[in-house]
């Protein structure tokens, strides 16, 4: 069985992107007819029409939607192995890197990272961006270069990852709260007023999971999209919060935080960055400089 030519990998991916014979011809710098005769080829090494004619223009068939994402991975891949890993001069790089994380993070993390970036390449710019969602485009288009967060199935499958730390949920209430005295139990956990966090507003998730077995339910009188906002009415109320640990820890000054009386969940935070990126050194530097604090951060 003869191997397939590679290169009509590119090609695909431009005809896909395109969705124009014409277009895609551009973008090559090819003639429409060229065009026309590797969309032939295309067409018998996959079995499929890709792109069928509707009306005056073309739409991709179901094969080339699905064919899409995957062929962009491939091909960004593909160039990143065959991109020269240059030497790179931190003394001189003056760049401007955007990361897109949650406002907790930058409370805890954010002072020891500015203070690493800038004693090693001080013409290094960061640009800190608000996750308000998990959505990963921002990686894809090139607006974001790094995010921090929880791995789950909405993340792309393009996108790399790599833990940072191991998190655990602690309950934090006012300084002077009731629950601030005398042993933790979860009937009194679960018998408190409790301020719930979720991005789409349910009334249920982990945390409520975990204490289930012990045959309690929480009493949530207010949700949140965020746990910085939690905080802030638990600072402010008789109500409980309950946040990643280390997470929140610059979020939490004055408060009083205690581990929850059950088993409760825990999360690994995680870098995620899209491949293309593997092989830019400064790209590399920013991730060893995000590891090398978080480590740091979260150990001191």
């Amino acid at each position: 069985m003869s191997r397939p030519d590679l290169n009509l990998l590119v090609a695909l991916e431009v005809l896909l992107d395109a969705g124009s014979v014409v277009a895609a011809a551009r973008r090559l710098r090819l003639s429409p007819s060229a065009m026309s005769r590797t969309l032939a080829r295309l067409r018998e090494a996959t079995g499929d029409p890709l792109l069928a004619r509707a009306g005056r223009g073309l739409v991709p068939t179901p094969r080339a939607l699905e064919l899409r994402d995957r062929v962009g991975a491939l091909v960004q891949d593909a160039e990143a192995v065959l991109r020269p890993v240059a030497a790179i001069d931190l003394a001189t790089l003056e760049r401007t890197f955007t990361l897109r994380t949650s406002e907790g993070f930058v409370e805890t993390f954010g002072p020891a990272l500015l203070a690493r970036v800038q004693a090693e390449a001080p013409g290094v710019r960061l640009r800190f961006a608000q996750k308000l969602d998990k959505d990963s485009g921002g990686l894809r288009d090139g607006a974001v270069d790094l995010e921090t967060g929880v791995v789950g199935r909405s993340m792309g499958p393009e996108v790399r990852s790599q833990a940072l730390f191991r998190d655990r949920f602690v309950g934090v209430v006012r300084a002077g709260h009731p629950l601030a005295k005398g042993r933790m139990t979860a009937v009194r956990y679960a018998g408190a007023r409790h301020v719930g966090v979720s991005r789409r507003g349910a009334d249920r998730g982990p945390i409520d999971d975990a204490l289930a077995p012990s045959g309690l339910r929480r009493t949530i009188v207010v949700t949140v999209g965020g746990f910085s906002t939690a905080i802030a009415l638990a600072r402010g109320s008789e109500l409980v919060a309950t946040v990643p640990d280390r997470h929140t820890a610059g979020l939490r000054e004055g408060m009083h935080a205690f581990a929850l009386p059950f088993d409760g969940p825990q999360v690994t935070v995680a870098l995620l960055w899209h491949p293309r990126m593997d092989a830019d050194p400064g790209h590399r530097w920013l991730r060893r400089c995000v590891r090398t604090t978080c480590a740091a951060v979260a150990e001191g």
